[in-house]
């Protein structure tokens, strides 16, 4: 604990730990502090002055964000100087800004339009600097929409890409009236480097960046009675929906997401876990095949360590940053194309459907899986793997425009065939959840034992830290399995595209020794997607991975390997992991290698 600090907050007195700023002091006496620019994620930096105080003995208002607090400050948070400014920061924000809100996506959901609601802006004493036409709409990425005239230039987007993801792919430009957030010169969106992540859309306080959304279009393919629309939900998804209905953050509604996608009127409605299991078949088997390679067979073409290929976000960020890489990543699709490559095969067959006729949906916490799903490459089925990505905010829009009273829905079960999960695949929403799938199958598959940990907790791959290591020593395999006898298998998981990037380093400088990486693209993994509910920060991202794993301990099955649907696939359609239709359906190369 640190040296206290006595203090007064409007006559009250206050004890705080020596570098605490007066937003934070304010907050932790229950006294609100307005802010814009400043957020829990990111450094401070104090530009909106929104969040300005009055400190005696001082002419200037400081801002509470960046003003740390001294021994005898006298902080007044509420004095008609403070009210006064404030107003006129506001007043000159709404002056610079698309105010046209109930036409914007961000209408309810917007910061700077709750200040002006909270300190009633009827009137504006400032003429519009800039008419708002001569401002760009980016909407050429089939993630992202970029609109600059309801950018407030708090620059939250430009140190998210910096500081979170170390992509800079967004910068601020010019100066005065001409300053705007813009990219390497000027290109749109999807031709700079921009991994599509949407952690730029989470952050910013306003309309300026959000999502491109595809509702209108999920909705004429549901109207459509010749179309046979299947939807698939991702397992971040069932832990941050509630949040949009309301429920505190953390709240599990996966019976009543499901009841109200019937509700909405899809043909199917099945579990992107269906998927997540399978990838852990086919990525653990492809892991131990790398490894016979290596210590058996001494290829010297056998790349190690083998990442994972799950989060798009982060495949382009290897792509753009660390091309010479990209044998290193594991070829497995992400589950959400396995699940629409398998929808247009395996799916229509069983089911007795025409492929061109199927429409697959997809809920994602992710804004880049809409990039992911239109790559050229995603094709495999004879069609497009993934005909729309809706996120998690989009499906509640749809709920409601709906008018579905979604708390009182009773709980429904997922569609089976492609439907029933185990634990392992919930826990993929979360940080360290696919390394930590990964080694209770492909542990047991080597040595006939669980992975030896208390109740298949790996806590070792589990937390916030941006990166975490754990290993695991392999005694006693089975026979076939014997080459592995002794082997320190050295597993490390990064999450957050700086933190990947600090991984990646560490491979090429060849200090680091892993056999297996798993990386995520957003803070926290997928439960802090580019798509999930707004805000997100630290606290909130804790209570959704909590969820995770209570949905995980829960589960009548939690490992990959004993989900009866995927052995019931491998039987009837796929036959092998790495077979050849595996590798046709759910690899991004199609090379048929035998197993060995």
């Amino acid at each position: 604990m640190g040296k206290k600090l006595k203090i007064t907050i409007n006559g009250e007195a206050v004890e705080i730990v020596k570098g605490t700023s007066i937003l934070e002091a304010a907050r932790q006496a229950g006294i609100i502090i307005p802010t814009l620019c400043y957020h829990k994620d990111l450094c401070v930096s104090g530009n909106c002055r929104v969040c300005v105080v009055e400190l005696a003995g001082q002419k200037r208002l400081s801002p509470a964000c960046a003003t740390p607090c001294e021994e005898g400050m006298e902080v007044l948070t509420n004095s008609y100087k403070v009210r006064n400014s404030r107003k006129h920061i506001i007043e000159l924000l709404l002056s610079e800004h698309n105010a046209e809100c109930t036409s914007c996506y961000k209408n309810g959901n917007c910061e700077l339009q709750s200040l002006a609601s909270e300190y009633k802006i009827m009137n504006q004493d400032f003429i519009h600097l800039v008419p708002f036409h001569n401002y760009t709409i980016d909407m050429f990425s089939p993630s992202i929409i970029k609109d600059d005239s309801k950018c407030i230039r708090c620059q939250r987007c430009v140190r998210t890409c910096a500081e979170l993801q170390g992509v800079n792919a967004l910068t601020m430009a010019y100066k005065g009236e001409h300053a705007k957030i813009t990219t390497f010169f000027e290109k749109a969106m999807n031709d700079v480097v921009c991994t599509n992540c949407g952690q730029c859309i989470n952050h910013c306080p306003t309309g300026a960046l959000v999502e491109k959304n595809y509702i209108e279009e999920v909705w004429t393919a549901i109207a459509d009675k010749n179309k046979h629309v299947v939807i698939q939900t991702a397992p971040a998804v069932r832990v941050g929906l509630g949040e949009e209905m309301g429920l505190d953050p953390g709240t599990r509604v996966t019976g009543k997401m499901v009841a109200s996608l019937k509700r909405l009127g899809f043909d199917a409605v099945m579990d992107t876990d269906f998927t997540a299991d399978l990838t852990i078949m086919e990525e653990g088997t492809e892991l131990l095949t790398r490894l016979k390679q290596a210590l058996v067979d001494k290829d010297p073409n056998v790349k190690l360590p083998m990442a994972t290929s799950c989060s798009p976000g982060w495949i382009k960020f290897i792509e753009h940053m660390y091309p010479e890489y990209l044998g290193h990543l594991s070829t497995c699709k992400s589950p959400q194309q396995m699940f629409g490559a398998l929808v247009k095969t395996y799916y229509a067959k069983a089911r007795n459907l025409d492929p061109d006729k199927i429409v697959s949906v997809s809920v994602m916490p992710c804004t880049a899986k809409k990039f992911e799903a239109a790559r050229p490459e995603m094709h495999d089925s004879g069609y497009r793997d993934v005909d729309y990505v809706l996120t998690t905010r989009e499906l509640a829009i749809m709920i409601k425009q709906a008018g579905i009273d979604f708390m009182r829905l009773e709980d429904a079960h997922f569609d089976r065939l492609m439907g029933e999960s185990t634990g392992a695949a919930v826990i993929f929403g979360s940080t360290g959840g696919v390394m930590e799938a990964a080694l209770r199958t492909a542990y047991e598959l080597v040595t006939g034992r669980e992975v030896p940990f208390e109740n298949l907790n790996i806590t070792a791959v589990r937390g916030i830290e941006g990166i975490r290591e754990a290993s695991i020593k392999i005694e006693n395999p089975l026979k076939e399995w014997s080459f592995l006898e002794g082997v320190q298998l050295k597993c490390a998981v990064a999450h957050g595209l700086v933190n990947a990037k600090s991984v990646m380093d560490s491979i090429v400088s060849g200090a680091a020794d892993y056999h297996f990486i798993e990386f995520m693209a957003c803070p926290g993994g997928c439960l802090g997607g580019g798509g999930q509910p707004i805000p997100t920060n630290p606290e909130i991202r804790a209570k959704r991975a909590a969820a995770i794993y209570a949905e995980d301990s829960g589960m009548p099955l939690r490992k990959s390997h004993e989900n009866p649907e995927v052995a019931k696939i491998y039987k009837d359609f796929l036959f092998s992991p790495l077979g050849e239709k595996s590798h046709k359906l759910l690899h991004t190369k199609y090379t048929a290698r035998k197993r060995r």
